[in-house]
């Protein structure tokens, strides 16, 4: 049985931040692959900067020479309507039976998920598991804690947290802002994600 982590986000663009919290995660909790899955453009409470493929070209590029990374582009290629993490989990779980499935993602969307702002809430807090990475000024107990979705759901093997050195703040729209205003990212990004981003003119 493998342990596979399934890294969510829009990755608009990947930045070396991501490839470390990723490495890190997979070291900390003995995963044995880690997903990179970026997110639909598709979906309403999302605005991507450029379009799918430059985002899942660099993702490529930037998972390169790991192993234990792949990229898997299912949600990109989902309808509106069935764009929901939930129905992503049923997916990967289905696609892969014999092996144990967690969802990477950082404290602040615990928090949203624990208000029920997520479809299915409820539902994707009972049947998964989750691998949780801190972030500033939120206290992951204390939210689990507070919250009837989560607390009711904290056995012990729901939740990993993670509280320890991975909350680093440079975030893909730092990137984005240095590029637009004419700054230098380029040790933030992977070097051929950097001479993409230059020769494709992309963030501009």
């Amino acid at each position: 049985m493998a342990k596979i982590g399934i890294y969510g986000s829009s990755f608009d663009p990947i930045t070396n931040v991501h490839l470390w919290t990723a490495s890190t995660v997979a070291h900390r909790c003995k995963l044995d692959k880690i997903i990179f899955l970026p997110c639909s453009n598709k979906r309403p409470d999302k605005v991507m900067n450029i379009s799918d493929e430059h985002r899942w070209n660099m993702i490529l590029m930037a998972i390169r020479g790991n192993d234990k990374f792949v990229a898997d582009d299912y949600e990109m290629k989902q309808m509106v309507w069935e764009i929901a993490t939930y129905l992503t989990l049923k997916h990967f779980k289905e696609e892969f039976p014999d092996d144990e499935i967690y969802f990477i993602m950082g404290a602040d969307l615990l928090l949203d998920i624990g208000e029920g702002k997520w479809k299915k809430s409820e539902e994707l807090i009972q049947e998964n598991k989750f691998i949780v990475m801190a972030r500033d000024g939120i206290n992951m107990l204390s939210a689990i804690s507070k919250s009837p979705i989560l607390r009711n759901a904290d056995d012990g093997h729901t939740f990993h947290l993670i509280d320890k050195g991975l909350a680093m703040e440079i975030s893909s729209s730092y990137i984005r802002d240095e590029f637009k205003k004419g700054g230098e990212p380029r040790y933030l990004v992977p070097d051929e994600c950097y001479d993409y981003m230059k020769a494709h003119n992309l963030y501009k």
